[in-house]
């Protein structure tokens, strides 16, 4: 039910951290995959790691905050493999930490271009050809920023909560057409992204004691109910929040 065999995923924000662990596990589970960041070095080297392991990638790069880029990273894929199947919507940006107060204009309005509007533009781009072929999934990668209040990430959180809204409607326009629309909501992850979170020892005890399962996630956690909402096992799940947290969401606080 998790078999991959014959899909092809195209998957921004992969070239390290949720992105390229997403990428390396559907190609484990046999998918081709379209490894995209900004920097082509990069993601040439998490292409050929991919290769190495038996698998099957092919490296472009593109700035999601710009429309025809993000055509460029379409139309190749189609050109190299003829059809996406799979489409994860990682890439992400948060150039403010700190109160909503405090954001200047340029600054929220990159947050909600590169999180909210690139998305529509790639799942516009996208999802047609699988209307088509009556079967797509689609994964957009949001956060529980966008379920609680947060003194530090407001911006970043009502991107993330606007993620969740996006799926919910595409999932409704798109349903007839046998496309699944997703999203998945992490908390702390051992990324490069959540580093400040978790690399000071204080900051990581205190978050560590609010989660029921006594640990943040690794980036494996989110890569398998990635896997899950692409392939058959998740065939009648669509426009949902899926929650990876470790519990945190749920717990109590104090």
């Amino acid at each position: 039910m998790f078999d991959l065999h014959g899909k092809v995923a195209l998957i921004t924000g992969s070239s390290r951290g949720i992105g390229l662990a997403i990428a390396e596990r559907m190609a484990e589970f046999g998918a081709k995959v379209t490894i995209s960041s900004r920097k082509a070095d990069a993601c040439e080297q998490a292409a050929a790691k991919i290769a190495a392991a038996g698998g099957t990638a092919l490296a472009h790069a593109a700035n999601i905050s710009e429309r025809p880029a993000l055509q460029a990273l379409v139309d190749r894929t189609l050109r190299e493999w003829g059809r996406i199947d799979i489409l994860v919507c990682n890439a992400a940006v948060n150039p403010h930490y700190g109160p909503l107060a405090t954001i200047s204009d340029d600054a929220f309005d990159k947050i909600m271009a590169s999180n909210v509007r690139s998305n529509l533009w790639l799942c516009n781009m996208v999802i047609p050809q699988m209307a088509e072929r009556r079967d797509g999934a689609v994964v957009v990668i949001s956060s529980i920023a966008g379920l609680k209040g947060n003194k530090s990430l407001g911006a970043y959180g009502i991107s993330k909560a606007a993620d969740f809204e996006l799926v919910r409607n595409l999932a409704v326009e798109w349903g007839p057409s046998n496309v699944r629309v997703n999203a998945i909501a992490p908390a702390i992850v051992r990324t490069d992204f959540a580093r400040r979170l978790w690399e000071d020892p204080q900051i990581y005890a205190n978050a560590v004691a609010r989660y029921p399962l006594g640990r943040i996630g690794e980036p494996d956690d989110v890569a398998g109910t990635a896997i899950f909402l692409a392939s058959r096992a998740g065939a009648f799940v669509t426009g949902q929040v899926v929650v990876v947290d470790g519990g945190v969401t749920i717990a109590d606080a104090h």
